[in-house]
């Protein structure tokens, strides 16, 4: 995922810019497109947060993951509504970078939720990371890792 967001800042919750290559770096990415208004995300991003939460803040060491949001609110300020209210301690891509658009067309977002699983080369691991995480919970990931073709030392 280095490899596509390269160069762009990512900002987090409390609106902190952070450099993509710095926080992707060797992690299995999450690429979530979701949106406020939207009830199936409002009703899958608690159990994204949970899954993130279990293997990013509380995992020792922490497993390589990040979750990437891009939204499809219609604003700036619902789209940071939906971050503060519901979201993990991931990341997202700026409202205005028209990238979010780009990366809409790259992976074929015709509906949200939607939650792509990514290597480091942007090349897809799965499109059904949401179903995936409802059906197998924590179990899913180890098989995202093992195909991700990162580093790894996670043994979650």
């Amino acid at each position: 995922m280095v490899d596509v967001l390269g160069g762009r800042l990512l900002v987090t919750c409390d609106g902190a810019a952070v450099e993509a290559e710095a926080a992707l770096q060797n992690k299995v990415v999450a690429l979530y497109f979701a949106a406020g208004r939207c009830a199936p995300s409002r009703d899958f991003t608690p159990l994204l947060c949970d899954f993130y939460t279990e293997l990013v803040d509380e995992a020792q060491p922490p497993a390589p993951f990040e979750v990437v949001f891009v939204s499809a609110d219609g604003s700036e300020e619902e789209m940071l509504d939906f971050m503060h209210e519901l979201h993990g301690a991931w990341l997202a891509l700026p409202f205005h970078d028209p990238f979010r658009l780009e990366l809409k067309k790259r992976y074929n977002i015709t509906a949200i939720p939607r939650l792509v699983i990514v290597k480091q080369s942007g090349e897809v691991i799965t499109d059904k990371g949401r179903k995936q995480i409802r059906e197998h919970g924590l179990s899913c990931f180890r098989n995202w890792v093992e195909v991700a073709d990162i580093f790894q030392n996670f043994s979650g």
